[in-house]
């Protein structure tokens, strides 16, 4: 089918929309928007389409050739923060996937209100913008120098005072452009990854649910590269697996650390405890290694669900936050969000906050539960425990503080070994990544098992804190084997007299599992090592 185009008649209506929700934000804020920056050394500016107020649509130019779509948008006339020469700090503002340039409107005339030029630009491959989807690859990262060139040649955008700040696909292209680019000195990557290669396969198991999704949104909204194409077909078919992983190490942020530590792009990190796409863990093992000035944030909630309200123009505590970190390092000065550098946790399911210096302070200590039973499964049968929905179940643990639930002694014993401890008197906090050691004994020399961690109140209901995959291979049928499984990070105050239940499954729906449907599994005795506070 013809992929959409934004044609001229587009751009017009876009113009318009734009238009009309910065107008609709302005008012929200007590700002009105004045016309573009016109300093007499950026007057010859060469975008396209007309100028609404501190709003203009743009093409630029990438060095291939390809035509990137793009607003602009600029401070009202006499906003403090300009510099002597009229200058303000620039922000650039990556889409995020099967998005265009308007996702930012309200953003961006937020940001120009409190003193910054903005340029949002469609990344390349995705609706009017030219080429093909290059999933954060080598295209995108020097889109984002060839972006930020264009904007300190045609705007009054300050090339000491360089950020950016980005959602989904556009926080992992921000994270890159810390790296790739010396001149970014402040970075937001809002629900972005740090490891591709752990999103799509951590466990050394296939996420196939989430990549199912986004290859969906991609097929509506995108023109697929032929290397994307073989990357998708390899995963969802289960071959060349080493091939995907080094596809996906080019595109992982992670992989740079060490060159976004020496270029020193204070970098801020907002994500969801439950976000189905980019999974906390890999988060948390960046934020870690990082040296530069850093902040952490995670709350309850899916990919890009703490976002969506700013999105619309709402006050929204994660842009906010982001604003305010990248006015404290590319203004100099504390802004009316100003943030110090640590972690910030939103604890599940009541909603807390706890402030840390770093995130080894989150877990003070470690908790160790031991189950001595042994239980033999049927491989790749579903038991009645699961991870969830993709976009749904952490939307719905973020807005009604219901995570996936079911009922312990209707889980299917035959499916899953069900194991639980004796309650908790005076309740638990658990603030990190849980870790489950077994053995393993199975009938085929591949298989996966899922790991669960379930709160139980007296009733049995229990509801899901953290779960996570972890495949094998190539191991000697009928003889035992260690198994360790890192569960996804949380914080989670397990309420006073209820009891903790680990499962141990072969079927979740959201992964591509390993076990055939004839094999057996045996697991036996397991240690629960829980980070507490």
């Amino acid at each position: 089918m013809a992929r959409p185009r934004r044609t001229g008649g587009h751009r017009t209506a876009s113009a318009v929309l734009a238009l009309a929700l910065g107008l609709g934000v302005g008012l929200g804020t007590g700002v009105v928007a004045q016309p573009a920056f016109a300093a007499p050394e950026f007057a010859a500016a060469p975008a396209t389409a007309s100028a609404f107020g501190g709003f203009r649509l743009a093409d630029i130019t990438a060095a291939d050739g390809v035509v990137l779509k793009a607003d602009v948008f600029t401070p009202p006339a006499g906003t403090p923060g300009a510099d002597a020469r009229g200058r303000y700090p620039v922000v650039v503002q990556p889409a995020s996937w099967g998005q265009n340039d308007l996702e930012y409107v309200a953003q961006g005339h937020k940001f120009a209100a409190a003193g910054y030029v903005v340029v949002t630009y469609t990344v390349r491959g995705f609706w009017g913008s030219g080429g093909e989807v290059d999933v954060a690859g080598p295209k995108d990262v020097a889109d984002i120098s060839t972006v930020i060139d264009w904007a300190l040649a045609h705007t009054a955008a300050d090339p000491d005072r360089v950020g950016m700040i980005g959602l989904s696909l556009g926080g992992g292209l921000t994270l890159l452009g810390a790296a790739f680019d010396p001149r970014i000195k402040a970075v937001a990557s809002l629900s972005g990854w740090a490891d591709l290669t752990d999103a799509l396969y951590s466990g050394q198991t296939r996420h196939t649910s989430a990549a199912t999704r986004l290859a969906t949104i991609e097929g509506l909204t995108g023109r697929k590269s032929p290397e994307f194409a073989t990357a998708l077909d390899d995963l969802f078919g289960d071959h060349d697996l080493p091939e995907v992983v080094k596809w996906a190490d080019v595109r992982s942020p992670a992989t740079y650390l060490d060159r976004i530590n020496a270029n020193g792009a204070a970098v801020y990190l907002a994500n969801g405890w439950s976000d189905s796409f980019f999974n906390p863990g890999q988060m948390t093992d960046f934020y870690q290694r990082l040296t530069v000035p850093k902040r952490l944030e995670l709350r309850p909630g899916d990919h890009a669900s703490q976002e969506f309200t700013g999105l619309l123009g709402f006050s929204n505590a994660t842009w906010d936050n982001a604003r305010g970190w990248l006015d404290r390092y590319l203004k100099g000065a504390p802004g009316a969000n100003d943030l110090p550098p640590g972690v910030d946790l939103e604890v599940r399911p009541d909603g807390g906050h706890e402030a840390y210096p770093d995130w080894r302070s989150v877990g003070s200590r470690t908790e160790r539960v031991t189950f001595g039973d042994t239980a033999t499964v049927r491989g790749d049968e579903p038991s009645g425990a699961s991870g969830g929905t993709v976009l749904l179940s952490g939307l719905v643990d973020q807005w009604l503080h219901q995570p996936p639930t079911v009922l312990v002694p209707l889980l299917d014993r035959s499916a899953a070994a069900v194991r639980q401890s004796e309650p908790y008197r005076q309740g638990l906090a658990v603030r990190g990544a849980a870790r489950v050691h077994t053995t393993v004994t199975a009938s085929a020399p591949q298989g996966t098992a899922i790991a669960y961690l379930y709160d139980v109140d007296a009733l049995g209901v229990g509801r899901l804190i953290a779960h996570a995959p972890q495949s094998w291979s190539g191991r000697p049928a009928g003889q035992p084997f260690p198994l360790d499984v890192t569960l996804f990070p949380t914080a989670y105050d397990l309420p006073a007299g209820h009891r903790l239940a680990l499962v141990l499954g072969t079927h979740d729906g959201l992964y591509g599992g390993e076990t055939p449907k004839d094999a057996t599994v045996t697991f036996g005795p397991a240690e629960l090592s829980l980070p507490v506070r």
